[in-house]
């Protein structure tokens, strides 16, 4: 073993030196070269950092660079994450996105456009004028409908979500809101009066009955009670028919 090399590293160095810190690491852990200045300081690593990727050798596991425009790769080849002012595609990294395509500020991702989408229209509605759906001959009705699919930024906009159109109806009057009310307690109150009639009369009626099932009672204790008459034919004496 070199001079400089040591054997009893910290941080998870199989082997390492004064001058350029970790030279080899211990299984499982990568090692992966940081820059301080000029110098270059060898380290050990559980995971590789932002801008790296690792990979695995039967002697070694290392942290390569991903390219300029990439935050984090998965490969050099293929990244997942872009630096800011670059978009994702399909592990690249790209100023615009293609054709067919709209750039995602949110995600930093190129994204399908999306259009707006709507429901069918709803049947039409009455025929009504000032809110009201009598007292005229002319007036509008609409339709509505809602919207199912919002667009993303350069996706087609969104219809109309109502519609009105003139209507013609026959005419009839509107009635009138003390009129209908005055009429409705009129009716009431004839009702109810008509029950406390029949009410009564059923009173008065049960009440004659009673005075009058009274009445009889009272001459049937008052009359005398007829005796009866004797047989005529017991208080004839026998004739004598010897002289």
């Amino acid at each position: 073993v070199h001079p400089n090399v040591s054997q009893g590293c910290q941080g998870g160095c199989a082997t390492c030196s004064d001058y350029n810190g970790c030279l080899s690491c211990k299984p499982r852990l990568f090692f992966v070269l940081e820059r301080i200045g000029m110098k270059q300081i060898g380290v050990c690593l559980s995971s590789c950092p932002s801008g790296y990727y690792g990979t695995r050798y039967p002697d070694i596991n290392k942290c390569a660079k991903c390219k300029a425009d990439c935050d984090t790769c998965f490969t050099r080849n293929f990244c997942t994450k872009c630096k800011s002012e670059f978009y994702l595609y399909s592990g690249k990294c790209l100023e615009k996105c293609p054709d067919g395509l709209e750039a995602n500020n949110h995600t930093m991702e190129c994204a399908s456009i999306v259009h707006c989408e709507a429901s069918e229209w709803s049947p039409w509605s009455a025929c009504t004028k000032k809110g009201k759906t009598c007292g005229f001959k002319r007036g509008n009705e609409v339709r509505v409908r809602e919207i199912v699919q919002h667009p993303s930024a350069r996706g087609n906009p969104c219809p109309a979500t109502s519609e009105s159109r003139k209507c013609i109806v026959q005419r009839k009057r509107c009635q009138k809101e003390g009129k209908g009310k005055k009429n409705r307690e009129e009716k009431r109150k004839k009702s109810n009066k008509d029950e406390s009639k029949e009410t009564r009369q059923e009173s008065k009626g049960r009440a004659a009955r009673r005075q009058n099932r009274e009445q009889r009672e009272n001459n049937n204790k008052t009359q005398p009670k007829k005796r009866k008459a004797p047989n005529k034919e017991q208080n004839l004496a026998p004739i004598d028919t010897a002289h």
